[in-house]
C-alpha cells in the first residue's frame, strides 16, 4: 500500500506490480474517507500532498 501524490503514482504501481505480481487498485483520497485508518497528508517519496492510495 502507498499513499502518493500524481507525481509518484506510476512508480507505486511498478512497486506494487512488483511485490504483489497483480495490478493495484488505486483510491482518490480526496473523495475516499476511511473509518479504521487516517491517511497520510504527505506523499512517501516527496513532500507533496498525498493524493492517491495505491492498494
Amino acid at each position: 500500500m502507498y499513499c502518493v501524490c500524481r507525481e509518484h503514482v506510476e512508480l507505486a504501481i511498478d512497486k506494487f506490480v512488483d511485490e504483489h505480481e497483480d495490478a493495484p487498485d488505486l483510491v482518490s483520497l480526496e473523495t475516499t474517507t476511511f473509518s479504521a485508518w487516517t491517511a497520510p497528508e504527505h506523499c512517501e517519496w516527496c513532500g507533496n500532498k498525498a493524493e492517491i492510495l495505491v492498494v
